[in-house]
C-alpha cells in the first residue's frame, strides 16, 4: 500500500471512506458482531452504527461490550467477535502469533496540539509531593494486565525518566479507578474523558499528558481474526469504509467542528448512547467532550508505533522475541503512516 505522512492521510481518507461505500457486501444483511468499549474513542463504531453505515454497506451489527481489551481479542480469536477496536496487549500479540488475529487499521491516535491521555496521580500521593511523572520513582502504577497499554505507557515514561515503578494488575478500569482515589496505588494512565473528571472531583490529580512522551501513540487499532482477513476480505472492506466514514464524520464535528456548536452538540448527543449511559445528557457533556482525540482517518494505522510497541513487548519478555510485524499486522485493507 501507498504510504502517507499523517498530514497527507487527513488530507486524502475521509474522501475515500466515503467512495468505499459505494460497493456494499455481496450478502445483503450478513450478520457481524463488533467488539467495543465504553470510551468515546470508540466513537467511529457508535456513529457508524448509529448513522446506518454498516447497514449500507450490507452488514447487519450487533455491537458487543467489553472491560478491557484482553477479553475482546480472545473473542475475536474464538470467533465471537468479528471485528474490534481496542489497544494493543501482550495477549494480542500473542494470539497474533497463533494465527487467530491480525491488526488491520488504526483507531486513536496521541496527536501534538490535541489534548490526549494523561498521567494520574493519587491525591496521596500529589500531597507528599508527586507533580510530575518524573516524581514517581519507586511508586505503585496501575494496569488492567501485564502486557496492556497502561504497562506500554507507563514503562516507556519511566524509561524516558529513568525511573523505576511498580506495576500492579488489577483487571478492570473500574478497579484501577477505585484503586487510585482511594490511595492504594499511587498513578494511573487513561484517555481524558476519564482522567478529567476523575480529576475535577479533586480525589486525582493530572500530573502529565502520555503525548509527551508518545508523540504519535496508535493507541488502539482495528483488528479482525486472521480467517476474516484472508478469507473475507470483501466483508472486512465493507466494514473498514462504514467505520472510517463514522471516523470521518466523529473528527469533522470533534475536533475540526465544520457544524460549530451545533455539530458538537449532536455528536455528544449521539455518543451518550454507548457513553456515560448512567448520567443525563447534560451531566455526561463535559466528559465526552473532554475526551475528543483524533481519530485515525480512513482507519490509517500508524506502522511505525506498533512496530515500537512490538518491540517493547519483546523486550520486556511479554512476547516471543521471533514475532515479526508482518504475523502481527495486516496492511492490506488501509493507507499506512510511518511505515
Amino acid at each position: 500500500m501507498t504510504t502517507f505522512n499523517r498530514r497527507q492521510t487527513l488530507a486524502t481518507m475521509g474522501a475515500a471512506a466515503a467512495v468505499g461505500l459505494a460497493a456494499p457486501a455481496v450478502a445483503q444483511g450478513k450478520k457481524i458482531t463488533l467488539g467495543a468499549l465504553r470510551f468515546t474513542s470508540h466513537s467511529g463504531t457508535f456513529v457508524a452504527y448509529q448513522r446506518e453505515y454498516f447497514k449500507q454497506a450490507g452488514l447487519d451489527v450487533e455491537l458487543k461490550f467489553f472491560q478491557a481489551a484482553q477479553p475482546m481479542a480472545v473473542a475475536i480469536a474464538s470467533g465471537d467477535v468479528d471485528y474490534a477496536v481496542t489497544a494493543i496487549s501482550g495477549g494480542l500479540v500473542s494470539l497474533a502469533d497463533k494465527g487467530a488475529i491480525k491488526v488491520i487499521g488504526g483507531a486513536l491516535s496521541e496527536e501534538k496540539g490535541i489534548d490526549g491521555q494523561k498521567f494520574l496521580a493519587s491525591d496521596a500521593a500529589y500531597q507528599a509531593g508527586v507533580t510530575a511523572p518524573a516524581m514517581l520513582d519507586g511508586k505503585s502504577f496501575g494496569m488492567t494486565t501485564a502486557g496492556s497499554s497502561f504497562h506500554y505507557m507507563g514503562s516507556k515514561m519511566a524509561q524516558a525518566e529513568g525511573i523505576e515503578l511498580s506495576f500492579k494488575p488489577l483487571q478492570k478500569v473500574g478497579a484501577i479507578i477505585g484503586a487510585l482515589k482511594t490511595g492504594q496505588i499511587d498513578a494511573w494512565s487513561i484517555v481524558p474523558h476519564i482522567a478529567k473528571p476523575l480529576a475535577g472531583s479533586g480525589a486525582v490529580h493530572i500530573i502529565g499528558n502520555v503525548s509527551d512522551y508518545l508523540p504519535d501513540y496508535q493507541v488502539t487499532t482495528v483488528f479482525t481474526s486472521t480467517k476474516n482477513a484472508s478469507e473475507e476480505k470483501q466483508q472486512t472492506q465493507d466494514y473498514l469504509a462504514a467505520y472510517a466514514k463514522g471516523v470521518a464524520d466523529y473528527n469533522a464535528a470533534m475536533i475540526e467542528q465544520t457544524a460549530g456548536a451545533e455539530g458538537v452538540a449532536e455528536m455528544v448527543k449521539l455518543i451518550h448512547n454507548y457513553v456515560y449511559t448512567d448520567k443525563t445528557l447534560e451531566a455526561a457533556t463535559p466528559g465526552i467532550v473532554n475526551g475528543t482525540m483524533r481519530l485515525n482517518e480512513g482507519a490509517a494505522l500508524n506502522v511505525a508505533s506498533v512496530r515500537d510497541q512490538l518491540s517493547w513487548f519483546q523486550s520486556e519478555g511479554l512476547v516471543d522475541a521471533d514475532i515479526t510485524l508482518e504475523t502481527l499486522i495486516d496492511t492490506s485493507f488501509v493507507d499506512t503512516i510511518g511505515a
